[in-house]
């Protein structure tokens, strides 16, 4: 028979799974999608395109905007299996850090808003990461 205690805390772990492996997911469809649907560059050319009128030097918002899909895929596979969780929900949360401040400079409040949902949800799995139980740091000991 296991305590109520006991019972909280894999119930806490068990939430902290699904919402890390949602979260993952998400990441790594956005990533993948933009790799394996229009293709990296017709992304970043379509998507630079919105910030010609940002004082944003046009060269690094390409170079950021081509390397956003295979971090997007890289950190969504790291999260959706929980490897390297802490260093992954820390470069992803910087990798949001960045879109807001992009989006922010286009004046798009609407989509920062949604961008400050992803903070938030990079905040909470870092800060309650020590639940981080079932995923492959756990089973590899990190």
């Amino acid at each position: 028979m296991t305590s109520a205690s006991d019972s909280g805390t894999l119930d806490r772990q068990l939430a902290y799974a699904v919402f890390r492996l949602t979260l993952g997911i998400n990441i790594l469809v956005h990533g993948g999608g933009r790799i394996f649907g229009p293709g990296a560059a017709a992304f970043a050319s379509t998507t630079a395109a919105e910030f010609t009128k940002t004082a944003l030097p046009a060269g690094m918002v390409y170079a950021f905007l081509i390397v956003l899909p295979f971090a997007e895929l890289v950190l969504g596979v790291l999260t959706t299996l929980g490897l390297f969780t802490r260093w992954a929900l820390a470069v992803g949360g910087l990798m949001i850090a960045v879109l807001v401040f992009g989006t922010a400079m286009r004046s798009d409040w609407t989509t920062v808003g949604v961008q400050m949902i992803y903070a938030i949800t990079y905040y909470l799995l870092l800060v309650n990461r020590a639940y981080n139980r079932f995923s492959l740091d756990a089973a590899l000991g990190y």
